[in-house]
């Protein structure tokens, strides 16, 4: 099999179903950007805490389940999708981890150590994902539950955040108005 097909070389991909779509469509636009969150979730992997790193390997796994997901318009019932049982794996980890830290008092800055900063800007490609999931959502038919998966899993992204910077002797900072 060879990685360049030339099919894409017009401007439209094949979707899971073969049907031809364009590159631009925001089916494409949505687990593209799914795509670009786990791209960078691997840049982050080794945070240097195995507990974390064997969750983002989970996470990685799960957004390969949401790309397919949402690369399929027309699903059947044995095709990979997102279940409620995925959501419950980022809540209780989410419940689990936040166990550690001290409680939310305020909004805190994006950043700290190299982990840290690394799951904070993690979050926010989530979060655009998230917006063009949902953006997909109102105009195609999609699984609902990818939209409540990506939401939790940017929450469960900003606790892992906290978690490795608490972890790493990093303070949190509070913005000033």
């Amino acid at each position: 099999m060879t990685i360049y097909t030339g099919r894409g070389d017009e401007g439209d991909t094949d979707l899971r179903d073969m049907s031809r779509v364009s590159k631009s469509s925001p089916r494409i636009e949505a687990y593209g950007t799914v795509d670009e969150a786990n791209a960078l979730i691997g840049t982050i992997r080794p945070t240097g805490h195995d507990d974390l790193d064997d969750l983002l390997a989970t996470v990685q796994n799960h957004l390969h389940v949401v790309q397919a997901d949402l690369a399929n318009p027309d699903p059947d019932p044995d095709d990979p999708a997102v279940e409620p049982a995925h959501v419950e794996v980022l809540e209780d980890q989410i419940d689990a981890l936040d166990e550690e830290l001290e409680p939310l008092r305020s909004f805190i800055l994006p950043g700290g150590g190299e982990a840290g900063a690394g799951l904070h800007h993690a979050r926010t490609v989530t979060r655009r994902a998230e917006r063009r999931v949902v953006e997909l959502a109102g105009s195609e038919p999609i699984n609902e539950t990818v939209v409540t998966y990506i939401n939790r899993l940017s929450d469960l992204l900003f606790t892992l955040g906290r978690v490795a910077n608490a972890r790493d002797g990093e303070p949190e900072e509070s913005p000033t108005y």
